[in-house]
């Protein structure tokens, strides 16, 4: 047999690399443990969306300061640990009346204004949340790109759909010419052979508009049809006279109604909610938006970045952050300090859907007494980005709704008497609003 030499030095230097190897591993391990051990970014990130994010952002100043390294800026600059975090979001108007010095430094530099207090997060959710402001800020989702990519896509096949019709419109045209030369050909043939080409003697026929002109029974059935032609069409113009459907203008601030009331659900009554109790359903006032925007600077959109529909109509999430800018700028708020400033705009908003003067109508009576839904009358406003007069708001419109919709008499005793007449006089047991007066034309015009 033959003596391998080196045999037991491999083996001893496989073994040292196995030994090292695990080593390695096992530090590894312990670094993802210490790593879990200090906190999970993914849970820490749902947690300050639910309890922080409504004052404080990450990388700016807001109702709260910026956490951002928060963790560890307060270690470095004032010496304060992670027991102190714990305390201050558990207690924190605790912490001030304790005397601590920078608590209530920050107590005094934002108005005298405590942190609400978090009692029932433990030390782990907190630990999570000091992962997530610690983490490193997650690369932005560029979508521009596959949107490039889609642009370019799109417009290489417009081009290629331009080539082709081009070549089928030149081919037909070679054959027209070529249809034209083989006639013009076959005539010169016929004329050398001698062969006559029988033609139509024209001048023993009559044209065809003096033969309509002698005839006066078809002169009269086209002028009759004619006139009531014309008639059909002067009406259907006279009766769009002051009809709006479509109308969409441009407002002087982009408010998307399908990113407010669509994406975000907002019910349409807590902007416009003077619809319950007055006749007019109101133009929201600009507070009313920064109840939200106060804290909402900058539009992020969807995880997955705007569509492809969105960017081709300019709605990035720039543009919608550009919008936002434009309402701090009309109510004088500064998003440095976090206060009004005392100098602001009226906007000018462009009003859309306009009855005439001499008709009536309540929006309280049908939101609140009758319960009719928004969109019956504005139709899907959750899904317009730029909103629109969905509705023509004709008499005949409004006929046909008080025709077919039947009024909610449960639970009002206002109802309970007349509900009981009009069911025995009509035989029915649900009353439509035209069977309770709804057709009489002083409901409406006054």
């Amino acid at each position: 047999m033959k003596k391998v030499t080196y045999r037991n030095q491999i083996c001893k230097v496989l073994g040292v690399s196995f030994v090292f190897f695990l080593f390695f591993s096992v530090s590894l391990l312990a670094q993802d443990d210490a790593s879990v051990s200090g906190g999970d970014a993914v849970k820490g990130k749902a947690l300050f969306n639910q309890n922080c994010a409504a004052c404080h952002s990450l990388t700016r100043k807001m109702t709260g300061p910026a956490l951002e390294k928060v963790e560890s800026r307060l270690s470095e600059d004032e010496g304060l640990d992670r027991e102190w975090l714990y305390a201050w979001i558990k207690n924190s108007p605790g912490v001030i009346k304790s005397g601590d010095a920078y608590a209530n430094k920050i107590y005094a530099e934002y108005n005298n204004a405590a942190m609400t207090a978090f009692p029932t997060l433990s030390n782990a959710d907190i630990d999570n949340i000091l992962a997530y402001t610690a983490a490193a800020p997650a690369a932005p989702v560029v979508p521009a790109a596959g949107a490039a990519v889609s642009a370019v896509s799109s417009q290489s096949s417009s081009i290629s759909n331009n080539v082709i019709l081009g070549a089928l419109v030149f081919v037909f045209a070679l054959l027209v010419v070529m249809l034209f030369l083989v006639n013009k050909t076959l005539k010169r043939i016929a004329k050398a052979n001698g062969v006559e080409l029988e033609q139509e003697n024209a001048k023993k026929k009559l044209p065809i508009w003096k033969a309509f002109a002698q005839n006066q029974f078809l002169v009269l059935v086209t002028v009759i049809l004619m006139m009531l032609g014309g008639a059909y069409f002067v009406y259907g113009y006279l009766m769009q006279v002051g009809v709006d459907q479509g109308y969409a203008p441009i407002q002087p601030i982009h408010y998307s109604h399908k990113v407010h009331a669509g994406d975000n659900k907002i019910e349409c009554k807590y902007c416009h909610s003077s619809a319950r109790v007055s006749k007019t359903s109101g133009i929201p006032a600009l507070n009313v938006c920064m109840n939200c925007h106060k804290s909402i600077y900058e539009y992020k959109g969807n995880p997955e970045g705007p569509s492809a529909e969105d960017i081709a109509n300019g709605y990035t999430n720039e543009f919608y952050t550009g919008e936002i800018k434009k309402l701090y700028a009309a109510v004088g708020w500064d998003e440095e300090s976090q206060k009004y400033t005392g100098e602001s705009k009226p906007v000018e908003w462009v009003r859309i859907h306009n009855l005439p003067d001499f008709a009536y109508f309540n929006h309280s009576q049908h939101v609140s007494v009758a319960g009719v839904e928004c969109q019956t009358c504005h139709g899907p406003v959750e899904e317009m980005e730029v909103m629109e007069q969905f509705a023509p708001l004709t008499m005949g419109w409004c006929v046909n709704c008080h025709r077919e919709t039947n009024v909610k008499v449960e639970g009002n005793a206002y109802y309970e008497k007349i509900h009981s007449e009009l069911s025995k006089k009509y035989g029915v047991d649900k009353l439509t609003a035209a069977q309770m007066g709804g057709l009489e034309c002083g409901k409406c015009h006054y």
